[in-house]
This record gives C-alpha cells, sequence and structure tokens, in this order.
C-alpha cells in the first residue's frame, strides 16, 4: 500500500528518501520546519501491570519506575552481551509502547512473547497501525511533543523524545570531545494511525537521506546501520543513553561491566570526513585500509553514509580498537580508493574504568 509521503509529488523511495531536494529538505528537517515519514518502522505493545518490572529485568536500561510520558532507550543482549535488539521507550500509564528500526518488530515480539512465563503481560506487534514521523524540536513546528499530529493511548501522546542529547542516569559517555554534537539533538518520533496520514498533508516533508545526514553528524547510534553480529554497546559509545551501569542483573550484563571495568571494546566508532572531489560517496559495508595498504587487510567498515549541508560528506565506520586515531584512512568502493579522516567518538583507551593494577606474574622478580 503507497503511503501518504510516497504519494507526495517527487518522491524517490519507499519510505522517500527525497523529494527532489535533498539539501534543502535537510535544512528544513533540521530548523524544525519538515518532518520525516519512517513508514518502515516498527512498533512493539506491552501490556499489564508487569511490563516495566519485567522489561527492565531482561534490558540493559533501567526502566522499572518510567513515569507515564517520559521517554527511555534499552538494548536486548544475548548472553555474551552482543546487541539483539534496541528500543525506543515511552510508556502510556497501561502500555509500554516499543518504537523499534525496519524488520525487528515481528522477531522481537515473537522472543518477548516467549519470555513471558507466568508474568501478568501481554505482547503485540502492532505496526500495521501506526507509522512513525521523525522530526526536530526547537524549530518552527515547536517544542511541545504534541506539535505534530499523533496517536493518543490512555491520554498520554505517543511521542518519543530521544534521550542521546545528554548522558542519562547510570550511564557513560566515551567520547571525550569538548561539545558533543548531541548537546543540539531535538530529536523526536510521533506514532500516528495509518488512516489518519492524510492530516500531515499540509507538513513540509523531508527524505530519510536528511535524517541520515543528521544523524551521523550527531554520532547517534542506530541498530540497522552500525550493529551486526558482533557489536557491544560500548564500541558505539552507547552506554550513554541505553545502558544503565548500576542496575540489577540483565542478559549479557557481565559482559557490559567487564569490558567496561576491566577491558576495553575490540571495535570503535568513529565519523569520517571524507573526500568528496571525485563525487563518489561510499555505500554502507564498504571497507576501510589504512593509506595505501591492500583491500585485503582491512581495519574496519564503514556502517553510515551522509551528504551533510554543512560538514560534506560524512560516515560513521566501525574500526579496529588498535588504529591509530590519527592515520589517514582509504576506503574502498567499487575498486577506487576515497581518502577520509576520522573524528574520534570512542578512543582507543575506552574502558579499564576500574583502572586495577596489574599484578606481576608468580615466579618473576
Amino acid at each position: 500500500m503507497t503511503s501518504a509521503f510516497e504519494s507526495r509529488p517527487a518522491a524517490v523511495g519507499s519510505p522517500p528518501e527525497h523529494y527532489g531536494s535533498p539539501i534543502p529538505e535537510q535544512r528544513s528537517l533540521a530548523q524544525g520546519r519538515a518532518i520525516v515519514g519512517l513508514g518502515d518502522r516498527g512498533v512493539v505493545t506491552i501490556t499489564g501491570p508487569d511490563r516495566l518490572t519485567w522489561l527492565d529485568s531482561l534490558t540493559s536500561q533501567s526502566i522499572a519506575r518510567l513515569a507515564t510520558g517520559e521517554s527511555s532507550e534499552t538494548l536486548l543482549l544475548d548472553p555474551q552481551g552482543r546487541v539483539e535488539h534496541a528500543m525506543r521507550l515511552v510508556d502510556d500509564g497501561e502500555t509500554l509502547w516499543l518504537l523499534v528500526d525496519a524488520g525487528e518488530a515481528p522477531s522481537l515480539a515473537a522472543w518477548l512473547d516467549r519470555m513471558r512465563f507466568m508474568l501478568r503481560v501481554e505482547v503485540a506487534d502492532r505496526s500495521a497501525d501506526f507509522e512513525t514521523i521523525g522530526w526536530f524540536g526547537g524549530g518552527a513546528l515547536g517544542d511541545d511533543v504534541t506539535a505534530v499530529p499523533h496517536a493518543v493511548a490512555n491520554g498520554v501522546p505517543l511521542v518519543w523524545v530521544d534521550p542521546w542529547s545528554t548522558v542519562g542516569a547510570g550511564g557513560v559517555q566515551y567520547s571525550a570531545a569538548d561539545a558533543h554534537p548531541a548537546a543540539s539533538w531535538t530529536w523526536r518520533e510521533t506514532l500516528i494511525e495509518r488512516d489518519r496520514l492524510g492530516e500531515l498533508a499540509e507538513l513540509p516533508a523531508a527524505g530519510t537521506l536528511a535524517a541520515e545526514a543528521l544523524r551521523v553528524a550527531a554520532w547517534r547510534p542506530s541498530f540497522s546501520r552500525e550493529v551486526d553480529e558482533r557489536t557491544i554497546p560500548h564500541e558505539l559509545d552507547w552506554l550513554r543513553s541505553a545502558v544503565h551501569m548500576n542496575k540489577g542483573c540483565y542478559r549479557g550484563q557481565e559482559t557490559v561491566a567487564k569490558v567496561h571495568n576491566l577491558g576495553h571494546p575490540p571495535r570503535r566508532v568513529v565519523m569520517l570526513h571524507i573526500d568528496g572531489s571525485d563525487h563518489m560517496p561510499p555505500t554502507p559495508g564498504d571497507v576501510i585500509v589504512l593509506a595505501g595498504q591492500d583491500a585485503e587487510s582491512p581495519i574496519g567498515r564503514v556502517t553510515s553514509v551522509g551528504q551533510h549541508h554543512e560538514l560534506g560528506p560524512i560516515a560513521l565506520a566501525v574500526l579496529k580498537r588498535s588504529v591509530d586515531p590519527s592515520a589517514t584512512l582509504e576506503i574502498i568502493h567499487e575498486g577506487a580508493r576515497i581518502a577520509a579522516a576520522q573524528e574520534i567518538i570512542v578512543p582507543p583507551s575506552a574502558g579499564a574504568a576500574a583502572d586495577v593494577p596489574r599484578l606481576p606474574r608468580l615466579g618473576r622478580r
């Protein structure tokens, strides 16, 4: 079924990547003058009196006392601490709403349903009923979460306010940047019933390319882009908003604590400033090597790309921890090499927070 966004004039893609003018659309979005249709996103609900304490026991964030209308973010990890799902949360007092990336909802809902046991919870995939709309507060649309038409449940607007702009309670930031780009990140995601999308027709729209470029510039990790089968939260600086370091036990908690206190994440996310002189942008999945090295010796991969209206071509990439932060990198794209410079997000020194001294080996003097 064609959505109201796909039927707009000059729409390209599903959901639309742009409407003919990606850079002007990006400026409008950044200034809070446009919305983005995210029609491929999923929605899972958990109802019942045990919903908050139950999900709290399974995932990385402390949400047992999540207030009605409050936004949060949590991760479902496997027993080895690897990220399996990322959930954006808002509770209406009776139902916990989980906003997830494309393709996540069916498998997440099925896994949660298997874990109910005798608890008073019910899980449902509501993706067919609601569409997700992205926008920035503080601009022409205003800062009130009700500025964009939205669904209401139990009297609560179903609007998620991204906590990425600050380090959450119990969170840890690895980035040592003097001015973190997330400080001005006012991203919201609004749920609206799909049969009400016509109410958005008068609002200017930007495409997903605009939203992606702004997300990359804010160093904001995305489950569908940055996460692979080996990802642990530390590598993406996700302890900042999605992990509470002082809460009780949950799946993968031992790895989270051990890496943060005693070790180092094996990989680290960086932002890349890309040489755009050849007008040949990289794509997610492209291999990264040290300048002049063979393509058979990769040190990382591109995860997200964007053409930013001020910074030019940029990308997020996940590299081996041991890569020199000052090294010049090259992206291998369709056999060609594109030069790129690192902007450090997670430094090689991240972790080892407990500063435990090394003990001499037995028998050594």
